[in-house]
């Protein structure tokens, strides 16, 4: 089990040794002694570790974006590790909108921010002018999260 420490010794936990933290943090939740939680770095804790779902979901679907550009404009050079990219970044997806289900209306809205960082990478990965691509995303939400779609 777990030993419990004075509030000084938590503050110098957080700081030196953030596993320990979590864990003494979560044996306290157990315990039911929320009285002696760190409360302030729990909650700061918490609201990071939402905000790193979200920004995991903006870069895989950035990823995926990027990946199904350089297919469509480059269809002749698909590989396996081209078509290999879009299927985990799916599967990924896929995750975390199971563990995350309130992140399954916002796929779309949250593809459109990253449509433009995609098409800046796809340019500079295939070499063509960022013109060349649409200017708006080209791919519905069905065609994202098809395990089968390449363009």
């Amino acid at each position: 089990m777990l030993e419990l420490k004075a509030d000084n010794a938590v503050d110098a936990e957080y700081e030196q040794d953030l596993a320990l933290w979590y864990a003494r943090q979560a044996e306290l939740l157990r315990q039911r002694r929320f009285g002696e939680l760190d409360l302030d770095n729990l909650i700061e804790e918490l609201e990071v570790a939402g905000k790193n779902l979200r920004r995991e979901l903006h870069s895989r679907l950035r990823v995926l974006l990027m990946h199904l550009l350089k297919c469509e404009f480059q269809h002749e050079r698909i590989s396996g590790s081209w078509r290999g990219t879009p299927a985990e970044q799916r599967d990924e997806i896929s995750d975390l909108v199971r563990d995350s289900p309130s992140f399954r209306p916002s796929i779309m809205e949250i593809a459109t921010q990253e449509y433009p960082k995609a098409v800046h990478r796809a340019a500079e990965e295939t070499g063509l002018p960022e013109s060349t691509f649409s200017s708006a995303i080209p791919y519905s939400r069905d065609q994202l999260l098809d395990k089968h779609f390449i363009p």
